[in-house]
């Protein structure tokens, strides 16, 4: 007798297939070391003399240009998702300020530090459009409208 060996195919899901989720993996890492840097508790910290408002708007300003990044890189350059982008960003910051508010004994949540959250995630998302605008005009060689001139 001749035995068969019969294979059936595994499934595999379609993340597994596109790899493009590995993009975001930036973005995921800088949204943990801001979870890490928001939830800690104050004494824990490093005594540092900087406008706590500047700080909340480049950790945001990095977060939403990473997250952008990770869209450009896969092809989305709608306004959609500049817009999602920010809103992504701005919400994650809203998480984070009220874990500070009711999660943690020496951290306080404010909407001023909020509000530092968004004009860094809108920061973040500008830089990013300029720069995909820049990147776009130097690869078609289109020219300026005013100047006629190359960019």
């Amino acid at each position: 007798m001749q035995a068969i060996c019969v294979m059936e195919p595994k499934y595999t899901s379609p993340i597994a297939n596109n790899q493009s989720y590995m993009a975001f993996m930036p973005a995921v890492m800088v949204a943990a070391g801001i979870a890490i840097l928001s939830l800690a508790e104050a004494g824990h910290m490093p005594s540092v003399q900087v406008n706590d408002k500047l700080v909340h708007g480049v950790m945001y300003l990095t977060l939403a240009s990473t997250l952008m990044s990770a869209f450009v890189y896969i092809g989305r350059t709608r306004v959609w998702y500049y817009l999602l982008t920010c809103a992504v960003a701005t919400l994650y910051g809203g998480v984070m300020e009220a874990l500070q508010r009711f999660c943690t004994l020496t951290r306080s949540g404010n909407m001023g530090d909020l509000l530092a959250d968004l004009a860094g995630a809108i920061a973040g998302v500008v830089i990013v459009a300029v720069a995909v605008r820049l990147t776009a005009h130097r690869r078609t060689g289109t020219t300026i409208r005013k100047t006629g001139r190359k960019i």
